[in-house]
């Protein structure tokens, strides 16, 4: 009788090819999958992630599933894989859960931040995870532009042509403006995103805040979905998967309240 855990993940995603394992590179689902296999002296067990990372971007809070026949006790389980994991990958928690919760599928939104800073961090742990890049002058522009993202569009014009072959509708609950000393920080909450949406929102919505672009433009770019419009795409390192949101939550409730 096989078992499934729920396994919440952090990682810096600097030294990796993404999330998914991949024919060739390190990975961080093929890093994990390789500790489980020691753990267990050999039993493969497919890793499921509630979504994927692109290369450099980093997770606080990814999620994934995983089914062993062997009985590991949960914070065994957490021990053992970060005893066997590389630095960069942490196993945060462990939980048994039932059979029809699936990493993946059970998921009803995610929350990503963003972080931009206008010079390197004196701290290096925090400089890994936020990218360097111009000032931005214009924040109240950039405001009204990330407040015309909020709801549910066609987003193929934030995304890349090969990425928009399924559907591209996508829904977005909030986007969270929040000026820092030294820099932004952008929060995403929806319902999911497609391949490297919210590095191009952000890197339109950096665009308005330089008056490169005005409001009018975002919103010509979800009335007219493209995908692959000429858009820069913001730096993986800048971007942190922070939570997977799974019902009931009262964040997403509230969120799709209001």
């Amino acid at each position: 009788m096989r078992t499934r855990t729920k396994l919440t993940i952090a990682y810096l995603g600097g030294p990796f090819l993404g999330w998914q394992r991949q024919p060739t590179g390190r990975t961080v689902q093929g890093e994990i999958e390789r500790a489980l296999a020691t753990m267990t002296s050999g039993l493969e067990a497919a890793v499921v992630g509630a979504g994927r990372t692109d290369a450099g971007v980093h997770a606080a809070g990814q999620v994934a599933h995983v089914d062993l026949s062997a009985m590991i006790p949960p914070d065994a389980m957490v021990r053992a894989l970060n005893g066997l994991l590389p630095d960069e990958i942490r196993v945060r928690s462990a939980v048994r859960v039932d059979e029809r919760f699936h990493a993946r599928r059970s998921a009803r939104g995610k929350l990503y931040c963003y972080r931009v800073r206008w010079r390197p961090s004196p701290w290096p742990w925090l400089g890994a995870r936020c990218a360097v890049m111009p000032r931005v002058v214009a924040f109240d522009e950039l405001g009204r532009a990330a407040a015309r993202l909020v709801g549910c569009h066609d987003f193929a014009s934030f995304t890349v042509p090969e990425a928009a072959a399924e559907p591209t509708v996508r829904e977005l609950y909030r986007v969270q403006v929040s000026p820092r000393r030294d820099g932004l920080d952008l929060g995403f909450i929806g319902s999911g995103f497609l391949r490297y949406q919210v590095r191009r929102m952000v890197a339109a919505l950096l665009e308005v805040g330089r008056d490169r672009l005005c409001v009018d433009d975002v919103q010509e770019m979800i009335a007219s979905p493209q995908p692959g419009r000429p858009l820069p795409t913001a730096p993986a390192r800048g971007l942190t998967l922070e939570r997977v949101l799974y019902r009931p939550t009262p964040l997403l409730e509230h969120l799709r309240n209001s």
